[in-house]
């Protein structure tokens, strides 16, 4: 057994996974945005981020789901807890995260907060954020005012750019919040807040718990209610969650003042309409902010209370507020042994990630990694959405516009989810997507294996999963096409939580792959048209990465051979392949369909080589590499040779046979070899498979040696490809040399431009023309190794190219690992992320509290997109495991 199975959390888990305990049954699943998504939008022309705007989430009742400040909730959020704060300069209290909107900020949607996941543990038995809120007034409206003013050639707007001189002077509080279980349904609630300035500084400290609002939509309630047991006590009754009590500790002459109110829309604020009930969602607003205690029940019940402190903080001075949630009632002394418990969970938390981290990764490895995986636990969110009951309205509010029954997600009215999902970025994106999700459960798997696989199967089930196959993209149009990485993760999770548990998961391996056979058709049926094993699937994750936006029709007319499309489905005919033979070890009737993904295999390889309309397919010869070939409505083709990342994908579609798994499986053996002997034609141009590699080893690629060579060569150049801190998603070659393409009068250009993007095309919120994307750069690791694992020493590249430096394809895969790594890595008294921020690069209060975004300068390194995208940017986390400590 090893350390980590001696774990008290590693118990927990496997007291949660057997239903022996339910430690994972109270969460970080609120949000941190509900306003502005999709489900809340009941406008006519979806415009969600005008339709329900900040200004009213502090007044209007949420549909779906709830948000908060560093808060908690039950996995069906019937119940949630989080921060209220006021610092007497704001105009409003601060309940949620402010940032732009899409079309207010110059580069898309962007938050406008300072706040960091410090620590979770996978049943969250504790955890752990960061929260600075400044002691100045918010500049809500000077953010707004001044991303509008920019361009897209300019850089954003930030809270620091506002703000610099005060947070250099540490006019602002620290906000610490911890949660610790003292048992699945007893939760321990500390607030710190430490004041970093040299003058005496006003704080107000709202603890809040409310129940999400389902009583207002016109469906049987059970009408759950709160109310005051004592002056510190707050008591919930629900038929969800039973009885319970928050307890609040008293601090003398500071707090608590209770106040109750109702989670109802204020209706006169929002709508200039009555009130239909007389307390309402903004009252602690009214009531600290503007001294109107008139909105709060006099009565002390209602479905939403608090708890108020105030107190002034000296210079370095701190306030701890202290809360215990639980169902045991009528606690004496609630708080007698709250220190020793939280103390215990903390030592735990430690014992837990000191037996999972390797022993030899140096101390800023070690934290780099755990912040990793803090984000990746404190990103998951309950998350629901009935598209049938939203396209239809709610019997107690007005029906939706007729023009709805025809727009966004009109056919998936058959999704319908309530669960706790693992969101990319719980502000930018509050939604699940199906790629980046996929993703998440790779590091999820190094800690809570049994949670990364629920999260595969649920968008696998029938109420996610659409009828013909499809798996939902995300909210703002389920029927987009991102790249089907599902099988892939399904794989990879399988064999880490083999390696993690002992233990080899085959019954969870079925349940995927037959589900994952549907979709595998769906691929076929929808995206090769022509059935010439050509796909396409549009933007495919990568946004704006060519000249076009691939999701819409084609300004040309005619239609795009995608190399990357053709090669993700070579990649997922491999990792279907790959199940098959796992399954085939124990239930040879997998032999068959093993057949089947063999040979669809080869025809999509070869098809890359010979379809397109030119010799060679959509390789090209002379350039050695691979480009989408356009077609025009008049028969004409032409390649579009922008030297992106979509011609390295290819690579991605490899695998490696066993000799012993060949020797095991003799049917599928013998069916390969006469394919291989009886059809010479469609192997001709693809990897050897008749020749043995290391280890007795076949080799199943879509590229064959010569090909892979000359795309390294690219690949591996400081000129091309190959930054400091991994590979650029564009080539840097099209700095100096755009690729221009002319059509009617207009020139269409892709330019390197390692930041952000000084496009819109697909949002212009995210950039593939230079940056460096963790998720791509993983897959290319994983590639290379496996490519080592067929050739070994005998196929060795230059890196860099030019250096005159020979290495094998594992320790190439595991430099670019490393320079993946150095993003995050203090060196030189400097993290790269940070970019040129003085304050994140200097400041003990902020120099060692990482930010995992979403992709990263294409030449510093320096973080760029959504800051908190701990999601599959977590991967970092198995990188530094396999590859740190060097």
């Amino acid at each position: 057994m090893s350390n980590l199975h001696l774990t008290a959390e590693y118990r927990r888990l496997i007291a949660s996974e057997t239903r022996q305990a339910d430690w994972k049954a109270w969460g970080p699943y609120l949000s941190e945005r509900a306003w502005g998504t999709v489900r809340e939008d009941y406008s006519a022309d979806g415009s969600a981020w005008t339709y329900f705007p900040h200004d009213h989430a502090r007044s209007r009742a949420y549909r779906w789901n709830e948000d908060g400040l560093g808060g908690i909730s039950n996995r069906f959020q019937n119940v949630c807890l989080a921060v209220g704060l006021w610092n007497e300069k704001d105009p409003i209290l601060k309940e949620r995260l402010f940032g732009v909107t899409g079309p207010q900020g110059n580069h898309g949607e962007d938050v406008k907060e300072y706040y960091f996941y410090l620590d979770s543990t996978p049943t969250h038995s504790y955890m752990k954020m960061l929260y600075k809120y400044p002691q100045v007034a918010f500049p809500y409206e000077r953010l707004v005012e001044e991303n509008a003013k920019r361009g897209k050639d300019d850089p954003e707007f930030e809270l620091m750019d506002a703000l610099r001189e005060d947070f250099a002077t540490g006019r602002y509080f620290d906000v610490v919040i911890e949660y610790a279980k003292a048992d699945e349904e007893d939760i321990l609630w500390q607030i710190t807040v430490i004041n970093r300035g040299s003058e005496a500084a006003p704080i107000h400290v709202l603890p809040q718990i409310w129940f999400r609002n389902t009583w207002g939509w016109g469906y049987p309630s059970s009408n759950p209610m709160m109310r005051a047991a004592d002056n510190k006590t707050i008591q919930l009754d629900d038929r969800h969650v039973g009885v319970r009590s928050l307890y609040l500790e008293k601090i003398k002459g500071h707090g608590p003042t209770l106040m109750f109110t109702g989670n109802d829309t204020n209706r006169e604020r929002v709508f200039g309409q009555p009130n239909d009930r007389p307390y309402v969602k903004d009252a602690f607003h009214t009531a600290v902010v503007q001294g109107d205690s008139r909105q709060t029940n006099p009565e002390q019940i209602g479905t939403k209370a608090a708890g108020h402190y105030h107190k002034i903080l000296k210079a370095g001075e701190q306030m701890v507020v202290r809360g215990r949630f639980t169902n045991q009632h009528e606690l004496a002394t609630p708080f007698a042994d709250f220190t020793q418990i939280l103390k215990q969970r903390i030592q735990e938390a430690d014992e837990y990630y000191a037996a999972l981290q390797r022993h030899d990764l140096s101390a800023d490895e070690k934290m780099v990694q755990r912040q990793a995986f803090a984000g990746l636990l404190w990103t998951k969110q309950f998350y629901h959405y009935s598209v049938e009951l939203w396209l239809k309205g709610d019997p107690a509010s007005p029906p939706p516009p007729q023009s709805r029954k025809g727009g966004r997600n009109r056919d998936w009215q058959h999704l319908y989810t309530l669960d706790v999902l693992s969101m990319p970025d719980k502000w930018e994106y509050p939604w699940f997507a199906a790629w980046d999700l996929a993703f998440h459960c790779i590091p999820i798997a190094m800690i809570d294996p049994e949670w990364a696989k629920r999260q595969l199967i649920l968008l696998l089930r029938d109420w996610y999963m659409h009828p013909n196959g499809q798996i939902p993209a995300y909210e703002w149009a389920f029927g987009d096409v991102n790249p089907p990485v599902h099988a892939w993760a399904v794989w990879r999770v399988y064999k880490i939580a083999r390696n993690v548990t002992g233990k080899a998961d085959v019954a969870f391996l079925k349940r995927a792959f037959h589900k994952l056979l549907l979709n595998f058709t769906w691929w076929v049926n929808r995206k090769d048209a022509d059935g010439n094993n050509v796909f396409s699937g549009g933007f495919l994750g990568l946004d704006n990465i060519g000249l076009f936006d691939r999701s819409a029709p084609l300004p040309t007319g005619g239609h795009l051979d995608q190399a990357d499309g053709t090669a993700w489905m070579g990649m997922f005919c491999l990792n279907m392949l790959a199940i098959a033979l796992e399954l085939a070890r124990h239930d040879r009737a997998y032999e068959d369909v093993a057949t089947k993904f063999f040979e669809h295999f080869v025809y999509i390889a070869t098809a890359l080589s010979t379809i397109g309309g030119q010799e060679g397919g959509l390789w090209d010869e002379q350039d050695g590499f691979f480009y989408d070939i356009l077609h025009l409505p008049d028969g004409r083709y032409a390649p579009l040779k922008v030297r992106s990342f979509v011609g390295l994908i290819p690579l991605f579609a490899v695998e490696t046979l066993e000799a012993d798994l060949l020797e095991m499986l003799p049917n599928f053996r013998r069916r390969m070899e006469w394919f291989l002997r009886y059809r010479p034609g469609w192997v001709a141009n693809i990897a050897p498979l008749l020749d043995r590699g290391e280890g007795g080893r076949r080799l199943l690629a879509v590229v064959n040696q010569n090909q892979l060579t000359r795309i390294l060569q690219k690949m591996l150049d400081p000129q091309e490809f190959l930054s400091d801190y991994g590979l650029r998603a564009l080539s840097r070659t099209h700095l100096e040399r755009p690729y221009r393409w002319s059509l009617d009068r207009q020139t269409l250009e892709v330019k390197y431009e390692p930041a952000e993007s000084s496009t819109g095309l697909f949002g212009g919120n995210s950039n593939w023309r230079g940056p460096i994307w963790i998720p791509v750069n993983f897959l290319m690791i994983e590639a290379l190794q496996k490519f080592h694992h067929y050739y070994g020493d005998t196929l060795k590249v230059e890196m860099p190219t030019g250096s005159g430096q020979a290495v094998n394809l594992w320790d190439a895969a595991g430099e670019i690992s490393r320079r993946l790594n150095n993003i995050f890595l203090r060196q030189d008294n400097r993290r790269p992320v940070f970019g040129g921020e003085a304050l994140f690069q200097n400041d003990p209060h902020w120099r060692d509290h990482v930010l995992f975004y979403e992709y990263f300068h294409g030449d510093n390194g320096a973080g760029i997109g959504a800051s908190h995208q701990t999601g599959w940017t977590a991967l970092i986390a198995k990188l530094l495991q396999q590859s740190g400590g060097e």
